[in-house]
């Protein structure tokens, strides 16, 4: 048996989870050993108790690996584990990171700079609007926007980083041949071909109280932060900023009215210290490192020559419409032009690349 299918094994037997299989792996060496210990064996392993040792010396008469391994095979998707190099690796550094991660699509090196996105299922407009926005800037600049596919905020920050023409990932709190909710079947096809849906959990597991907030400590754990859009008080998007904050991670918190019972969960957070999030910048400014100088091009005050090989058509139609002299918003998308939201992807693309220097009320400049 190779490893990966005792790992599959190991993620399909009740009373076993990540923690224990650290455990196990530490005293058995190997997931296929673990498979073949007995019953005395397994007890003599710390943490494990009657229950785990029983469950998993009778794995054969319990769990059909063989048909999960089918249904692997025949659906498309994959295994991939801690063992792999594509394993996220922020994800590798939480206290009991996923035995194994079915995924459809593909996971990068990229994906190393995600922010996650989460909110409530009842959204308003307003934050419906800001999680497009909000994803779809992060997603142009290169940040991979992770959710849960959930209805709501989830729903709306997938489809922003796809418009962005980014990256986005779905982490699943089903299992991967599960759509839910039904209306996002589409979503989750267009998620797959230039991301990845992913999920700890096997083949027809439907989902349940006990699984959203195993699914949002995914999402917290292999994200650099978490920007929370719209929430009630028991909102579940609070379940996975408490992840964030327990992983270290940054929390952001969007503002909405303060006569909101969807805004209070954020008005909460922000409370407690998370961080006020009013626009993209707010979320770039604490990740200033995922722009190092050795990926910026030349400044234009050290070559002279506006570097425009680098640059989209937007940002060098934004750019031409600046000059040494600051400018207002206004006036770049009149000069442009372009949509207004067009030219605010554009103005943060050049403050990240050091190209144009925002001065305050929004007003812009050149760098010289």
């Amino acid at each position: 048996m190779e490893p990966h299918e005792a790992l599959v094994a190991l993620n399909l037997i009740e009373h076993v989870g990540p923690v224990r299989v650290r455990q196990l792996l530490e005293h058995f060496g190997d997931p296929p050993a673990i498979l073949r210990a007995s019953r005395s064996q397994l007890l003599q392993v710390r943490g494990i108790g009657d229950d785990t040792a029983e469950a998993i010396a009778a794995w054969e008469k319990n769990i059909d690996l063989s048909a999960e391994l089918k249904r692997i095979a025949d659906s498309g998707c994959r295994i991939v584990t801690q063992a792999d190099p594509e394993y996220p690796e922020l994800l590798r550094q939480i206290y009991d990171p996923p035995i194994v991660l079915y995924v459809k699509g593909d996971l990068s090196l990229k994906d190393k700079n995600s922010v996650a996105m989460v909110g409530s299922r009842m959204t308003t407009h307003y934050g419906i609007e800001v999680a497009r926005k909000l994803a779809y800037q992060l997603a142009y600049l290169g940040v991979t926007v992770v959710s849960g596919g959930a209805r709501g905020i989830d729903t709306a920050a997938h489809q922003g980083a796809l418009a962005g023409k980014g990256r986005t990932i779905a982490v699943l709190g089903t299992g991967i041949n599960l759509v839910t909710p039904p209306e996002n079947a589409k979503l989750f096809e267009q998620i797959a071909a230039s991301g990845a849906l992913i999920t700890q959990f096997p083949f027809n597991r439907p989902a349940d109280k006990q699984s959203f907030p195993i699914r949002n400590r995914i999402v917290a754990g292999m994200t650099l932060g978490t920007v929370v859009v719209e929430a009630n008080l028991t909102s579940g998007a609070l379940i996975t900023a408490n992840f964030a904050n327990e992983y270290g991670r940054q929390v952001f918190a969007v503002p909405g009215r303060i006569d909101s019972p969807r805004s209070k969960g954020c008005h909460d957070l922000i409370k407690k210290g998370a961080k006020l999030c009013e626009g993209v910048e707010d979320i770039l400014s604490e990740f200033e490192y995922l722009f190092p100088p050795s990926n910026r091009p030349p400044s234009v005050s050290e070559t002279g020559v506006l570097p425009a090989l680098e640059l989209s058509p937007n940002e060098q139609k934004v750019y031409a419409a600046l000059d040494k002299e600051e400018i207002s918003i206004d006036d770049v998308i009149r000069k442009s032009g372009l949509p207004s939201s067009a030219v605010s992807v554009a103005l943060l693309s050049l403050e990240m690349k050091r190209l144009i220097k925002q001065l305050p009320g929004k007003m812009f400049v050149r760098n010289s």
